[in-house]
């Protein structure tokens, strides 16, 4: 094998891009590139402290700023764009996390209109012990404190959209985008579907641990630094991201309300699942419905994501490798990076 081609890039204040689609690279790089790359915290930075109200520092729609596009040589529609994600670090020593009027699981919102009065805007800044792997919560309203893992992953990861569409970086829909799933963390390679030439990979929106749904809206949100080595598989259709980690395969739906993200999900790894072993599409309904794992991902974004799972040691009839091996050639080069 030979040494990957290794690219790193810090954006500039200026280099952000704030959607998917509509926004020029700001690189060039060919298949099996390795991207050593530092992203900024949804806010763009601007809370740091209880008092840095979003309403006051930041201004929507500029949100989840993204580090890219990154224009992939030779990546066309029709074409799988792999990105395996080699390791994700917090780049900073916090996190801050935050409620915030009309947004959230469990609250009203413009969509779910009340009368009852929205919530207060309130910050919480989480310690991060990255050499214990902690990150502390410290109340608000009482002395109390806990320590939780640090569990680092990126909201966001997504190509530009089909049809010409220029989605905002808040939106998770078949392109990716702030799909918000926990388990697009290191070790973990994401498949999207190529809409245009040369893909137009971004990423960003990086937290330092994140519940199962975001049910607050905000996870523990911090600048990253990032790691990711990205690949091509042509001629392979992906109508919707899919995840491989080192013992599972993950569909992830996008879509309002949430028993459709929940329906894409599965009904994506049913065909994967079928695809794979030669199961008829009704044989491989009948065995995801009975060993299938369905994590939520949001359920407070522009469309709700719900994550399907699978174990790869389930799978009957394995002898042909997922997605042609590119989990395993990818993994190989992270640890020709890493030098283990």
């Amino acid at each position: 094998m030979t040494d990957p081609q290794v690219l790193s890039f810090r954006p500039e204040a200026g280099q952000f891009a704030w959607t998917f689609g509509g926004a020029a690279p700001v690189a060039t790089i060919t298949p099996g590139t390795i991207l050593e790359l530092w992203t900024e915290d949804c806010f763009a930075g601007r809370v740091r402290g209880p008092s840095d109200l979003v309403s006051q520092v930041c201004e929507f729609p500029y949100l989840n700023p993204q580090t890219g596009p990154f224009y992939v040589a030779g990546a066309a529609p029709g074409d799988t764009l792999a990105v395996h994600f080699i390791s994700v670090e917090p780049a900073r020593s916090w996190g801050a996390s935050t409620t915030a009027p009309l947004f959230g699981a469990l609250t009203s919102t413009h969509l779910t209109a009340t009368l009852q009065d929205p919530l207060p805007e309130v910050v919480w800044i989480w310690e991060l012990d990255r050499a214990a792997r902690l990150c502390r919560f410290q109340a608000r309203d009482s002395d109390l404190s806990a320590d939780l893992p640090l569990n680092p992953m990126h909201g966001t990861v997504g190509v530009a959209p089909a049809n010409l569409e220029v989605r905002s970086a808040l939106v998770p829909d078949a392109f990716g985008g702030n799909m918000d799933t926990p388990e697009m963390r290191a070790g973990v390679t994401c498949y999207l579907g190529v809409n245009v030439p040369g893909a137009l990979l971004s990423i960003g929106d990086g937290h330092a641990r994140q519940g199962e749904g975001e049910t607050c809206g905000v996870a523990v949100e911090c600048a990253m630094d990032t790691v990711i080595v990205v690949d091509v598989l042509k001629d392979l259709v992906t109508p919707w991201p899919r995840l491989e980690s080192d013992t599972h395969i993950m569909s992830a739906g996008s879509a309002r309300p949430l028993e459709d993200a929940f329906r894409i999900a599965q009904l994506d790894l049913v065909r994967w699942a079928a695809e794979h072993t030669g199961m008829s599409e009704l044989d491989a309904y009948q065995f995801v419905s009975q060993a299938v794992e369905a994590p939520l991902a949001n359920v407070v974004d522009t469309n709700y994501t719900s994550i399907a799972m699978l174990r790869k040691d389930w799978l009957p009839g394995t002898a042909r490798p997922l997605m042609r091996g590119m989990h395993e050639h990818l993994r190989e080069i992270a640890r020709q990076y890493r030098g283990t």
